[in-house]
């Protein structure tokens, strides 16, 4: 598109472009979340310990899509954002089925690997582009619907890797959802258009590329962002840990099979979509009036999260284990709007897709990086003890002691959320 080209969207394309964001996150967690139900098979096909699963669904992957993210993001920040995500989709889709041919912890390594880079290129960009759509008293439940992508792909990816995983085995599983990407990855290239910066806020923003140092310090310098990325990653440290291993929990303390987990899984994991939606837009509906509000919601509902974690990895009962775990799911999806609309909000325009891969590298290397690893290794550190359950132990104290924490960070966050506010507005 043109400069002397005026950059226009109407609400229906408003909607047309939320809905295709929304469709490529959705493959981007499948592609991410498929291998925890299949790492049962995985570690009896390839004889992995579960600490060496926790590499492969944490740190393998995390850390090079949070060190990937940091220069996709400078890119997408002063180049053309919407090529930037049809480029990355078909990277990661095509080492998703990659990951099938793997026959050791080392090709399986390279493709997580490869995985991770390629979807570092989704969400910076995405969350720039939709803050340039969305006006700040809308990009709660804007961003909120976009993060849709993770409940609603993780769920898919549970229930067709368990399913396909079952009748044709790990390897064909991987393959066949890392088709879809490929057609995904065109949509998006021909039917996007490139959103001019500050376009939400009634006014062009200047494209310059700004110092990395600038950024990380003007962030680092906000008490509220450094609170509320703290809190994010520690909530994400308990969620991808228990995402991994929940799975595995269901298998090997209450017996349940392959294809019975993932259905059970996939109804739970879409009742964490009502939880991300209402994240968000309570978040705009009560920020309105209070912008604490916003750290506040993510805050509330990382405690009530606690007692139904609780009941869920100490009962024997599997049927009251499967009820307590959708409130748990729920609540713990409240924090995901909130906080990237913050983000947001807390930067100018120029600097949005740097802000957002800064929050996700903390994010990330903290929670998907370590969150799985901790959970797998305290899982062999009580197997000498506890055998098979050794798992339910592994994932009681990480649900309790980290959303604890990160519940502390986000009310610590409400604190000053509205004076960093208002410096970000003084330097606009």
């Amino acid at each position: 598109m043109k400069n002397s080209e005026p950059f226009t969207a109407s609400p229906g394309y408003k909607r047309y472009a939320l809905g295709i964001f929304l469709l490529v996150y959705i493959v981007n967690f499948i592609d991410r979340q498929i291998f925890g139900i299949l790492i049962e098979p995985i570690r009896q096909d390839i004889d992995l310990s579960d600490t060496q699963l926790g590499l492969l669904g944490g740190i393998a992957f995390a850390l090079f899509y949070t060190f990937a993210g940091i220069p996709i993001a400078r890119w997408a920040d002063v180049g053309t954002r919407k090529n930037i995500v049809a480029g990355a989709i078909l990277i990661w889709s095509g080492m998703t089925m990659f990951t099938g041919t793997a026959k050791s912890f080392g090709t399986l390594l390279l493709a997580r690997i490869g995985v991770g880079i390629g979807e570092a290129g989704c969400s910076p960009p995405i969350h720039s582009m939709i803050s340039d759509l969305f006006p700040e008293e809308k990009r709660g439940t804007a961003l909120s619907i976009y993060s849709l992508g993770i409940p609603i792909g993780g769920a898919i990816g549970t229930l067709a890797g368990g399913w396909i995983g079952a009748y044709f085995g790990w390897r064909a599983a991987f393959f066949l959802v890392g088709l879809p990407g490929i057609i995904v990855s065109a949509i998006v290239f021909f039917t996007i258009k490139e959103p001019q910066r500050g376009f939400s806020e009634k006014k062009a923003a200047i494209i310059e590329k700004i110092p990395l140092k600038k950024v990380v310090r003007f962030m680092w310098g906000m008490k509220a962002f450094r609170h509320m990325s703290l809190a994010s990653a520690l909530h994400a440290f308990v969620g991808y840990g228990v995402a991994l291993f929940l799975p595995a929990f269901f298998m090997r303390v209450h017996g349940f099979g392959l294809k019975e987990t993932s259905t059970y899984l996939f109804l739970i994991g879409l009742s964490g979509a009502i939880g991300t939606f209402f994240g968000g837009y309570l978040g705009d509906k009560l920020g309105m009036t209070d912008k604490r509000w916003y750290m506040g919601i993510p805050c509330i509902a990382t405690v009530l999260t606690v007692p139904f974690a609780m009941i869920l990895y100490t009962t024997d009962n599997a049927q009251l284990a499967l009820l307590v775990a959708v409130p748990s799911t729920i609540l713990g999806a409240m924090y995901l709007g909130p906080t990237f609309a913050m983000t947001q909000s807390m930067v100018p325009p120029s600097m949005r897709a740097l802000a957002s891969a800064i929050l996700l590298f903390i994010l990330n290397l903290i929670g998907l990086g370590l969150g799985p690893v901790f959970a797998g290794a305290l899982s062999d550190f009580f197997k000498e003890a506890y055998g098979e359950e050794s798992i339910r132990y592994s994932l009681f104290i990480l649900a309790v002691a980290g959303n604890l924490w990160s519940a502390l960070h986000y009310y610590f966050a409400s604190k000053t959320i509205r004076v960093d506010l208002e410096a970000k507005n003084n330097m606009m």
